[in-house]
């Protein structure tokens, strides 16, 4: 069973190990969701961090970044590499010209619902081979809307997607799915993290509410120790200084 993480640094080994199992189980449209506060501000050093997962690749694996200026940072602080760098384009862009039978694997980084259109296009035409979405925000109902068309893009695309790391700190609770684990959800206590619930699906919603909230009325009423605090803010501190 995978231990609720402390440390961001907890959290991508954990996310590393969970994307080589989920690869090497066949799967080929993958997830890391890590939602924590001004992670997207660390996309650069994690997508170096997941490129050691393709090593094996060699320059068949192709990082795309969401803008061509993302690209070329990225190209200038790392160097020389054995992988290939590049961007998804603009929308006006056909996405064949971003993908060549050369590629081996994909590692998109931060896409959001901007691009979901061109990331549905690219894991279409990457067919069986990998790809791997790291801290993808792509359902920005600001952009992508409500009701039939927001269903109809979750149904054919979204929904096709793996989530083999997820990680949601919350005040007093946690979210976290590593592949092949079932979602999980736990309870902060004064001694330590209580799994409370195992789901086959994501807990969303009024279901992860009530989960939350029927295990902490569980709690008070046996006058268990009050939860600690500290994950979300320590979790915020270790941003801070990566970023330093």
């Amino acid at each position: 069973m995978t231990p609720v993480p402390d440390t961001l640094e907890t959290a991508i080994a954990q996310a590393k190990v969970a994307t080589q199992a989920a690869l090497a189980a066949g799967c080929d449209r993958l997830q890391v969701e890590l939602l924590l506060p001004e992670i997207t501000l660390q996309a650069q050093v994690l997508a170096r961090e997941f490129a050691e997962i393709f090593a094996d690749y060699g320059s068949g694996l192709k990082i795309l970044f969401t803008d061509a200026g993302a690209a070329a940072l990225a190209r200038r602080d790392w160097g020389e590499v054995p992988f290939q760098i590049s961007d998804l384009g603009s929308p006006r862009m056909p996405v064949t010209n971003k993908i060549n039978e050369q590629d081996r694997a994909f590692l998109l980084v931060s896409p959001t619902a901007v691009e979901v259109e061109q990331v549905e296009k690219l894991c279409n035409l990457a067919g069986e081979r990998p790809v791997l979405l790291l801290i993808p925000q792509l359902e920005n109902v600001a952009i992508v809307g409500v009701g039939l068309a927001a269903r109809q893009l979750r149904e054919r695309f979204i929904n096709t997607l793996d989530s083999c790391y997820y990680f949601r700190p919350l005040e007093g609770a946690a979210v976290l799915r590593a592949y092949p684990s079932p979602w999980q959800v736990w309870l902060e206590r004064e001694s330590g993290y209580e799994l409370i619930a195992q789901e086959p699906q994501k807990p969303l919603g009024d279901k992860l509410e009530l989960l939350i909230s029927g295990a902490s009325q569980a709690e008070a009423s046996q006058g268990t120790a009050p939860r600690k605090k500290g994950l979300l803010s320590g979790l915020q501190q270790f941003l801070r200084a990566l970023s330093q």
